[in-house]
């Protein structure tokens, strides 16, 4: 398949809401609300400190594909993780050969900068056909666990009046 891999765009914001409402049906069952979720992929083009986006396009000029790289400052390494995220392909486009596109471009893109050290990636446990094709990229299984606490005690799980955090404030 003929892709062309590149950063997205504000016009992109509503195809990629639609793909993070796929995500979230396929993998864990859930509907999002579409207010919020459409607020919190534009925050991320309102805010380049929250991560980015990069889509596949096919020659026709329709989005088949994303993944969204968020950062993790390691000071155990000096460096920057990048974390590939909201990954997506159009069900239609699955197994043509989009995420590999997506991610060694997302690779490519990591190894020009010298401050990001690493990529990362965290599925779904029951994802095996992902967890096959990660694997095929070179992405290896660590020994971490992922754990949280989601929502945060006394909150919903949709912030209505999302305030940036103190660590992004201009002092």
């Amino acid at each position: 398949m003929s892709l062309t891999i590149r950063r997205a765009e504000r016009t992109d914001a509503a195809i990629i809401a639609r793909f993070n409402q796929g995500i979230a049906e396929e993998t864990e069952g859930m509907r999002l609300d579409s207010d919020v979720l459409i607020q919190g992929v534009q925050a991320v083009f309102e805010d380049p400190t929250r991560g980015f986006y990069t889509v596949a396009v096919r020659p026709d000029g329709e989005v088949v594909g994303q993944a969204m790289i968020t950062y993790e400052w390691s000071d155990w390494r000096n460096g920057w993780f990048w974390w590939v995220q909201s990954v997506y392909v159009r069900e239609d486009a699955r197994r043509l050969g989009v995420f590999r596109a997506l991610f060694d471009h997302l690779k490519r893109e990591a190894t020009l900068d010298i401050s990001v050290i690493g990529l990362r990636l965290y599925f779904d446990h029951g994802n095996t056909r992902g967890h096959a094709t990660y694997r095929s990229l070179g992405l290896e299984d660590t020994e971490y666990r992922l754990m949280e606490i989601y929502p945060l005690p006394g909150r919903t799980s949709a912030l209505e009046d999302v305030k940036p955090s103190p660590l992004h404030e201009n002092s």
